[in-house]
């Protein structure tokens, strides 16, 4: 078969996604003939990502979080105003993913959750199988538990959610952990994570110092402060901050890294524990390497304090509304038996079959499509 993927490029756990899939689908035989990426102009798209992924690599603009003057918390009604002035520019992306896929006419887009893939699909209802991929779309099950205390987020978190699913045969929905299946809706298949192949290659072991990793570069001040006065503590820190393409050691005890996917996975091996964003792709990867999380929910970013809630569950580490290393260090010396590793392992090592099940249904699906088309032409 023959896949187009659409992935949102704001978070860089979807892009990660989309790597792992492109292999699961290669090693099958087959196709991913385009990606592309919706993104803004204050993300950069890696390196590691072009080689991972040596097919069409195609950007669009797409809409996008506003972030405050610090580039740390989300800025809701400014995300919505700057979004709606940009509406002639994504109605250009739009004209732009519909002439690619009228071009390399695949037999499958798979959506990293993308709006604009959404609006596409919903709209102009192409002529092919529309499948989406992400954690968000758990919020479908009844046990999803979502962040308290924010009617109206929630509620604009669910209807972004939809958007992007608008009109998918099917969505796919990864998870921390498994969940009810008799309560599962029919649309929905539940996943454990999909992980990169590369991450069976490094053996965990206990390190010396503290990995981190930062979404938004504005939280750097915050780590910085706290390692002035911590001298003791060692942080490896990993930032997505544009235009900084080297190492940069402010203090001795700390260094900031561009991302690199080799680097990171090395250094998530070896680390005592993690302090992130409350990302789900970064908090899977620590779990399977048996490290503790403390997560930190992006400001205004509802769908991160689910994420925090959830993994919390899951029994990923600790939720913070800083990053405040001590109290991390607190709870790394509290806790005996950090994580159950060989059950999430477990769960991820199920992916596989669940990848088998789904194409085999998706040939069938596919080739039934195909039929009816040929079908239709005939009695035109």
């Amino acid at each position: 078969m023959r896949f187009l993927f659409v992935i949102q490029g704001e978070g860089r756990g979807h892009m990660t996604q989309a790597m792992a899939l492109y292999q699961l689908l290669s090693l099958r035989g087959h196709e991913v003939c385009d990606v592309v990426i919706g993104t803004s102009d204050r993300r950069e798209i890696p390196s590691f990502f072009h080689k991972q992924i040596p097919c069409p690599i195609h950007r669009i603009q797409s809409p996008n979080f506003v972030t405050d003057s610090k580039q740390k918390s989300i800025r809701i009604g400014a995300t919505i105003s700057k979004n709606l002035q940009k509406l002639p520019v994504f109605y250009e992306s739009l004209m732009q993913l519909k002439s690619l896929v009228e071009g390399r006419r695949p037999d499958v887009i798979v959506n990293f959750y993308d709006f604009l893939a959404g609006l596409f699909n919903g709209i102009f209802r192409p002529n092919l199988h529309f499948t989406t991929i992400g954690h968000q779309y758990l919020i479908a099950h009844p046990d999803f538990p979502f962040a308290s205390g924010a009617p109206i987020s929630k509620l604009l978190f669910q209807l972004a959610t939809r958007l992007t699913a608008w009109g998918a045969q099917e969505q796919i929905a990864l998870s921390f952990r498994p969940y009810a299946e008799e309560k599962t809706p029919e649309s929905i298949r539940i996943w454990p994570p999909i992980l990169r192949e590369k991450i069976k290659q490094y053996p965990a072991k206990e390190g010396d110092f503290l990995l981190t990793y930062l979404v938004n570069p504005g939280y750097s001040e915050e780590v910085i402060a706290w390692a002035e006065t911590n001298p003791d503590t060692n942080l490896t820190v990993f930032w997505d901050k544009k235009n900084q393409s080297s190492p940069f050691s402010p203090l001795p005890n700390v260094c900031f890294y561009p991302l690199d996917e080799t680097l990171f996975l090395e250094k998530m091996a070896t680390c005592r524990g993690l302090a992130t964003t409350a990302g789900f792709e970064s908090v899977c990867e620590a779990m399977y390497f048996g490290k503790p999380v403390m997560m930190v929910p992006v400001a205004g970013q509802y769908e991160q304090a689910c994420n925090a809630e959830d993994a919390v569950i899951s029994g990923a580490g600790m939720r913070s509304n800083r990053f405040d290393f001590t109290s991390f260090l607190g709870y790394l010396g509290e806790i005996e038996d950090k994580y159950e590793l060989r059950t999430f392992a477990d769960w991820v090592n199920e992916q596989d079959a669940l990848v088998d099940t789904w194409l085999a249904s998706l040939e069938k699906v596919v080739a039934a499509e195909n039929l009816t088309l040929q079908y239709t032409s005939g009695k035109k």
